[in-house]
């Protein structure tokens, strides 16, 4: 079990998990945050309703998070190919992880933001604050806390869906876990791969919870 190889192999699964989950957040980030905030401007209630524009992303959103992960993984192989040239690794997981986790992301940060208080908003637009002075000043300013616990969310159920991807090959801990937990029969190596999955998770989460606490204390 603790041969030098196996633990070369489980430090590399190591940094290539943080490498799917960390730079999956980042382009799902890149992709959903415009997504949110546009889902909590063109409410109905919003600052600049359009039922046009929210019901396409309405419908968008709704849709791909209505595909089950392992599913989507097999459906954008295409696309995977088409931008990384390849659909297995863990580079060709990034692309399925991104297409999965932007609509999740955009359901959090307009959850955020519409909990930003009515008065706060009314006061910006009675001093002639524009929709983009309201937007960066005061939804995405006082939501700040909110989006940065989403942030720790979000990371949680990349790390999740990496490892799932594991079944088709797609690199890291959840590869491992299969090839040597399930195919091999080997238990000892899947329970190990868990518990760093855990130990990951419990880090991550830790310390996005430890920035979300701090920016909030600033505020006060």
């Amino acid at each position: 079990m603790w041969s030098k190889d196996m633990v070369i192999m489980l430090a590399e699964g190591t940094a290539d998990t943080l490498y799917m989950t960390l730079l999956s957040t980042l382009f799902g980030y890149i992709l959903g945050l415009p997504m949110g905030i546009l889902l909590a401007v063109t409410d109905k209630e919003g600052i600049c309703p359009n039922s046009f524009i929210y019901k396409i992303l309405d419908f968008i959103v709704n849709l791909i998070r209505s595909i089950p992960f392992l599913i989507l993984l097999i459906l954008v192989i295409p696309i995977t190919k088409a931008i990384v040239g390849k659909s297995y690794g863990p580079s060709g997981t990034i692309v399925p992880l991104v297409i999965a986790a932007a609509p999740f992301i955009a359901r959090m940060v307009e959850s955020s933001l519409k909990e930003v208080d009515s008065g706060v908003i009314e006061a910006a637009m009675s001093m002639g604050a524009g929709t983009a002075q309201i937007i960066w000043k005061v939804l995405l300013a006082e939501a700040r806390t909110s989006l940065l616990v989403g942030v720790t969310i979000a990371i949680g159920t990349i790390l999740g869906y990496s490892a799932m991807a594991g079944v088709v090959g797609g690199g890291g801990l959840g590869d491992i876990a299969i090839r040597y937990g399930y195919y091999r029969y080997q238990t000892d190596v899947m329970i190990v791969t868990i518990v760093i999955l855990v130990l990951l998770v419990q880090i991550l989460q830790g310390l996005g919870m430890l920035l979300s606490k701090k920016v909030d204390k600033r505020r006060a």
